[in-house]
Order: structure tokens, then sequence, then C-alpha cells
């Protein structure tokens, strides 16, 4: 699997790289801790390097996971992990990205991570009640003591990244990107291009939808948050937009994937890895299996032909929202 560079910081990751979400056990049912280890080596062993977690993924659990399973292999991982997303008694997370909240999570996880550094330290989503410049200080300090080789930050707009490249540079964004939320291709990735920041596409897969395991008849458990029906302000997966955009996905498959010999999951992660901005493309895992599909998706090269098929048969979402707004709740409709 080849490698690309997080902007022009000397940090090179596979195209694909494996989100341990799925493993956090609160999000997409209950999860074999010792199946997600496996998971984990199995994808160093194919040539995955770079892999995503988060202290609210599972209240850490998720990362725990991840630190068991690098242990003895650490050296050939680079690490993600994120602050400013802490619990809240009685109800949903919630942002705090203060100095003292920060420095406490970047030790806890390194803690549950059993690493003394991470290769790339995020902030999960912007804090409405800290300023920039007291995150972006303390950002400065974390990677100053080693703890932390790249600086970034998920779901920020344009102007709060502008903002934070005041007070310092940016090495990594991570956003969604996948066919059904191409919200970052107007102004995002351009800036990102030419300000050499290195972008992370989360939901390359569109939560499931792009899997191709789903059909019109699909409910999702109370527990687990597509339930709802709307990812990150797009209510693309509930009601008569779910059963259109399965609809869709089926037509990819028939269309365009199957006629070249892959899945419509392949289908979908090439699409992602084509942009130039992006340096590598997430997916999650809970089994081996489930893995080996993924990443046969950077070896896959679209023709202009194949994009332009798959550009007309998504001309027709259902659900799509064309404004970001990183300041309200990821499942509420974003208008």
């Amino acid at each position: 699997m080849d490698r690309r560079e997080f902007g022009q910081t000397g940090v090179q990751v596979s195209p694909i790289t494996l989100g341990s979400w799925p493993m956090s056990g609160d999000r997409y049912g209950a999860i074999d801790d010792s199946e997600a280890v496996q998971t984990i080596r199995r994808a160093q062993e194919q040539g995955i390097t770079s892999f995503d977690t988060a202290p609210g993924y599972g209240s850490g659990h998720a990362e725990e996971t991840l630190g068991a399973a690098l242990t003895g292999r650490r050296g050939s991982a680079i690490v993600t992990t994120k602050c400013g997303i802490v619990p809240v008694a009685g109800g949903q997370p919630g942002r705090n990205s203060r100095r003292a909240s920060i420095l406490h999570e970047i030790d806890a996880s390194l803690s549950r991570l059993r690493t003394d550094h991470v290769d790339v330290y995020l902030v999960h989503w912007p804090d409405p009640n800290t300023p920039l410049a007291e995150t972006m200080a303390t950002l400065d300090d974390i990677q100053r003591a080693g703890k932390t080789r790249l600086v970034g930050v998920s779901n920020f707009d344009i102007p709060l990244l502008e903002e934070c490249l005041k007070l310092r540079p940016i090495d990594v964004l991570q956003v969604g990107y996948n066919l059904f939320d191409r919200r970052m291709e107007r102004e995002v990735f351009p800036f990102c291009r030419e300000r050499g920041i290195g972008v992370m596409a989360y939901g390359s897969l569109a939560y499931g939808l792009l899997t191709g395991a789903f059909t019109e008849d699909t409910t999702f458990d109370p527990a687990d948050w597509r339930s709802m029906g709307v990812a990150f302000g797009q209510p693309i997966l509930g009601g008569d937009n779910f059963r259109h955009n399965v609809r869709l996905v089926n037509r990819l498959r028939d269309e365009v994937a199957t006629p070249r010999g892959l899945t419509v999951a392949q289908l979908a992660l090439a699409w992602v890895v084509r942009n130039p901005v992006v340096t590598t493309a997430m997916v999650g895992a809970r089994v081996p299996a489930e893995l080996e599909e993924n990443v046969g998706a950077a070896q896959v090269r679209l023709s202009a032909a194949d994009a332009a098929q798959i550009e007309d048969i998504m001309a027709d979402v259902a659900g799509r929202v064309d404004v970001f707004r990183p300041f309200r709740w990821a499942m509420e409709v974003w208008d």
C-alpha cells in the first residue's frame, strides 16, 4: 500500500485509516474486544499504518482497545486521537477545550493508548465557550512537551480555520466526506490545498449506507445513533430519504461497481481516495472480515468515465444539506 504525506509535515500515512469508533461498544452495539484487537493487527498486516480514535468513543474504551492491539507494534503505527469532548452527567457529552481539560485529556489518552506520544492530536469539535487562543496555546505546549507530533482540528469551518492559523500552524483537518456528503469540496478542500493542510476524511462509507449491506427495510437498534436518521446535519438515514438512498447505492453497485469487479464499498472508498486533497480515507471495522474488502479500495483507480457515471447517479441524493454548522449537534438537521 502506498503512503501519503500530511501536508508538508513529512509524516506519511496509508491512504486508508482504520477508525476505532465501531469498537467503542456504545455506538454500533456490543463489540468483542478480542475481535477488535485482531482487526487492528490484521489492518497492520494488510499495510494500514494509520489509526484514528478518541476518548469520546466509549468513554475511552476505543483508545484502550487500540492501545492493547498496538502493544509491541506502536513503532509502525500513526495514531490520531482527539480532545474537547467530555462526559456530562445525565446528558450528551459536552464540548470543553479549556486548557485544564485538554491537559488532563492528553495524559489520560496516552495512558489508555499505552504510549508516550500520539502522532496527531485534534480538537474534536469547536467549543463556543473557550477562546481559540487558549486552546491553540495549550496544543502548542503539548507539542513542545513531545506528547504529539502534529496538531490539528476536526469539524472546523473556514472562519474557524482562519482564526486558528493566526495563532499557530494547523497540520491536519478531519472532516466528513463521502458520496452523500460533499460539503467540503466547495471551500474547505481548496483552503487546505492552498495552505498545505492534510485532510482525514471520515464517514467515507456514509455510516454504513455505502457498504451495500442495507435494504430498504433495514432498521437500526435504538442504541445505534443512526436510528435518529440524521448524520452530521443531513437526514439521509431515515424514512423515505433512507429508502431512496438505498436505491441509489443499489444503482452504484449494479451499474458501476459490479461491472468493474468491485464491491460498492470499494467503489465508494476509491472515489474518496481519488480526491487529491484527501490524505487518508477513514473506515470502520469491527471484525477482520470487514477490513479485507476495504483495504482493496486503495489499489482501485477510477477512470473519468467511472467518475462521471457516479456523478450522474448521485445527483439525486435525498436529504442532502448544503450547509455545515460546526456548533450544532451532529444528529439534528442543519438548515
